[in-house]
């Protein structure tokens, strides 16, 4: 295994989770948001308030972008798995 061949699988590996984490943090930094403008606005200083959108949100963002998300972890996956035996030698 050559360090090339590693920084390679390293950057892979970063990208992918990168991509998958993405929707779920890009969701609930607006929800996040949405919800302390309406705290700011209001002058409702509760700090358990936006928890329920944040978890509601982020389980609709799941439902909605879950296949994507395991598809590309899937086909990370196999191309790792079908790698392995070039990458021993």
């Amino acid at each position: 295994m050559t360090p090339e061949s590693v920084m390679t699988l390293a950057h892979e590996a970063m990208l992918i989770s990168i991509m998958l984490a993405a929707p779920l943090l890009l969701v609930s930094l607006t929800v996040g948001l949405v919800v302390s403008l309406f705290q700011a606005a209001t002058q409702i200083n509760e700090s358990t308030l936006s928890f329920i959108p944040k978890l509601i949100a982020i389980l609709v963002t799941l439902v909605i972008a879950g296949p994507w998300m395991l598809t590309t972890m899937l086909d990370y996956m196999h191309r790792m798995f079908a790698s392995i035996s070039s990458l021993a030698n």
